[in-house]
């Protein structure tokens, strides 16, 4: 099958400063628009979420400070470009819900909240070629998930990239159009980011709880990318 050949690379200065990550496929899965047993599992897994979120506890949260850390070390504003997780805790303490898009994304969302961790999702079908984790130089392709056009992607910033030097995601901030999940998704490319502050068995158990609800939900079969020794963890 086509994700088993899929290949990811990390560029080494963007792990020297603070990049923390695990990349995984999986295949033969079932996405639909929603699960009522799922539902259930996330409004219960939300509530207990909730009885601790705070404005502040998101802002003293260590993981999510060391998203703040590592988008400074590479020269961006925080205000204008939150980790993902850090977007997702905001929306669920404003509207006391999670937003519902279809079930591989609810999935992934709930365990970036529960585990403060950026994840994301990409449809293999429309990834070309292989991946890469690297700078951008601002000439690369950059059509954000929701706007109307595609935009010039700024330099200097860690992003994921295909070989036609697509951006699947900018930093660990913002997804794009081109290889968003839908009902149709039958592969996907899964990314697991952290910081300095996340240890390799926060990243660890976040795959394995991320694995488990996946299958649950969706089945499917996966092949870890990166690490390249699972074992050895990032």
């Amino acid at each position: 099958m086509r994700y088993q050949t899929i290949t990811f690379d990390c560029e080494p200065l963007v792990r020297e400063k603070g990049v923390r990550v695990v990349v995984l496929t999986m295949g033969n899965l079932k996405n639909r628009q929603a699960s009522a047993e799922f539902e259930e599992y996330k409004t219960a897994a939300c509530r207990k979420i909730l009885a601790s979120l705070s404005p502040e506890a998101i802002r003293d949260d260590s993981t999510l400070r060391g998203f703040r850390d590592l988008h400074t070390r590479f020269g961006f504003s925080n205000r204008s470009f939150p980790a993902a997780s850090e977007s997702l805790l905001e929306y669920l303490l404003k509207y006391q819900r999670l937003p519902q898009v279809n079930l591989l994304v609810d999935i992934y969302n709930l365990v970036s909240v529960e585990t403060r961790l950026a994840l994301g999702a990409h449809d293999l079908s429309t990834v070309s070629g292989n991946v890469h984790l690297g700078l951008t130089t601002g000439v690369e392709n950059f059509w954000p998930l929701g706007a109307p056009e595609a935009k010039q992607a700024r330099a200097g910033a860690y992003a994921y990239m295909d070989d036609d030097q697509d951006v699947l995601c900018f930093l660990e901030v913002k997804q794009v159009q081109k290889s968003r999940v839908t009902l149709e998704t039958g592969e996907c490319l899964f990314i697991l980011q952290g910081n300095l502050e996340t240890s390799s068995e926060m990243l660890r158990g976040a795959t394995e709880y991320l694995l488990d609800l996946t299958k649950k939900f969706c089945g499917g079969d996966e092949r870890i990318l990166y690490p390249p020794d699972w074992q050895a963890a990032p």
